[in-house]
């Protein structure tokens, strides 16, 4: 049965925090919203979450997960990245980006992309979110909330609930979801490359509006 919890979009209740914390560290997996669209996400190191994050999305072992992390130095911990990168990275997060780097040793190989060793990685600005993982103490693995044969994200609440009825664990409204994807930049070469555009600045990537 999934359970729905209804958080403060400012101020999240701590015991509610705590109890969806708690079912992420038991291998659950949650629906929540960012800064950009909802999300699936759950242990990073749980191979149980990953298949069901592809079954949902009816996506191939191809698919390039995301980290949401809290902050710059999370992203050094699981990424790696230079002193250009590093610099983008700086400058662009928190915010509705996220960036393809090469994992590090502190993930398993299983999260990331078979053949580029790449990993999403992004600082959400959603204060439910950064209350989640300042209470978990280390990222989600996470992926937009599409479902298979879906060609736009899911953002209703009660739809969410209804369509992903023993899918998911606990879906978790808290309000203030953007209403777009984020815009995917790729940093793992010279020059970085537009991957998806969505929300945000792309010009200040150095792409045209």
């Amino acid at each position: 049965m999934t359970q729905f919890f209804s958080l403060h979009p400012d101020h999240p209740q701590g015991r509610l925090v705590r109890q969806a914390v708690q079912v992420v560290r038991n291998g659950g997996l949650i629906a929540l919203p960012t800064d950009s669209s909802w999300a699936l996400a759950g242990h990073t190191g749980d191979a149980d979450v990953l298949e069901r994050i592809r079954r949902i999305r009816g996506v191939d072992d191809r698919h390039q997960f995301t980290l949401l992390v809290r902050d710059l130095s999370e992203i050094a911990t699981y990424a790696r990245v230079d002193n250009v990168q590093y610099r983008t990275l700086k400058a662009n997060t928190p915010g509705p980006y996220t960036f393809i780097l090469e994992g590090s040793r502190e993930l398993p190989r299983r999260v990331l992309h078979p053949k580029r060793k790449t990993i999403g990685v992004r600082v959400p600005s959603h204060p439910a979110v950064a209350a989640i993982l300042d209470e978990l103490n280390e990222p989600l693995l996470s992926s937009t909330l599409i479902l298979s044969g879906d060609e736009e994200p899911l953002s209703d609440p009660e739809e969410i609930c209804a369509r992903l009825q023993k899918q998911v664990d606990i879906v978790i409204d808290c309000g203030g979801s953007g209403h777009g994807v984020t815009t995917v930049i790729d940093l793992t070469s010279d020059e970085p490359k537009l991957v998806r555009r969505g929300m945000g600045d792309v010009s200040r990537f150095g792409f045209s509006d």
